[in-house]
């Protein structure tokens, strides 16, 4: 298993777009089985040349099982990343929802930063969640305090 540092190294070294295409992969394996360079080309509006390049890539890294002209899926490692890229998204997208932002605001802010954080901030931004739904009343006097201060 890798060391916290390596594994920072390492998430340093994933593009956005890396990110982005495991994170689409994930979810079309988990909705279908498997995922092609047409469905993620489709969901990331990309064409199906950048995509196919992309999941060479991919696959030479060690995320991905690929076959040409075949379906294919995440690797353990792949997997692992795509787990940790959700789990990122999902805290982002809940911090936001929790600070009162509209649905649309929400998924065009987690887009554009998700990818910047530092392990530490992430780390905190999950505390903060976790602890305004362990104390909802801290949440609601935040939102007040918001709410006036706003004015």
């Amino acid at each position: 298993m890798p060391s916290k540092a390596q594994s920072r190294a390492q998430a340093s070294r994933r593009s956005e777009s890396t990110e982005d295409h495991l994170e689409r992969i994930q979810e079309l394996v988990e909705a279908k089985g498997y995922a092609r360079v047409t469905d993620i080309a489709e969901a990331l509006d990309l064409n199906r040349s950048t995509v196919s390049n992309m999941v060479r890539r991919l696959a030479k890294r060690g995320y991905v099982n690929y076959e040409r002209y075949r379906g294919f899926t995440l690797t353990t490692e792949g997997q692992a990343v795509a787990r940790h890229i959700k789990q990122r998204h999902r805290t982002m997208s809940d911090l936001l929802e929790l600070l009162g932002l509209e649905p649309e605001t929400v998924a065009d802010d987690v887009e554009d930063i998700e990818h910047h954080l530092r392990p530490q901030t992430l780390r905190v931004f999950e505390s903060l969640v976790e602890f305004w739904r362990k104390h909802p009343a801290a949440h609601r006097q935040f939102l007040e305090y918001h709410g006036r201060r706003d004015r």
